[in-house]
């Protein structure tokens, strides 16, 4: 399994790279001010940076009780990425509706189209991860 270090590593730079393309992105598509996207980008980027360690130390857990180890087929990467977007989408929703002074259906349809373009980034993010940062080898036991 990885490291404490290793986590924060990981979801630090997942956060950085994901806002870096996000912010101007979401400004472009929903015409809102760079500065209001960013605040709600930023905002979610924090509460999202603490959703990431949790949700991936109880997802390798999970993984390693279920299967005897942390390693992820693509269809496991699928299903992690798609878990992870819905437990963060029922967590920004409300954030997002409040701060843009928007409705929960407004919020929630540019929370799709976030978590759209986050389901796709975090795949990548986190294969690329992997290649670049592999798992330390198991124990033998």
């Amino acid at each position: 399994m990885r490291t404490t270090r290793d986590r924060i590593r990981h979801a630090v730079w997942f956060e950085i790279i994901g806002l870096a393309i996000v912010t101007p992105l979401g400004a472009l598509a929903f015409d809102m001010s760079l500065l209001a996207i960013g605040i709600v980008g930023l905002g979610c980027s924090v509460i999202a940076t603490l959703w990431n360690y949790l949700y991936n130390l109880g997802f390798d857990h999970a993984m390693r009780w279920l299967r005897g180890s942390v390693e992820k087929t693509i269809a496991i990467r699928v299903g992690h990425a798609l878990l992870f977007e819905a437990g963060l989408l029922l967590i920004l929703m409300p954030l997002i509706a409040w701060h843009l002074e928007i409705s929960l259906w407004q919020a929630f349809l540019m929370d799709i189209a976030f978590a759209a373009f986050y389901v796709v980034y975090a795949f990548v993010y986190n294969w690329a991860y992997d290649r670049i940062f592999p798992l330390p080898p198991e124990p033998a036991g």
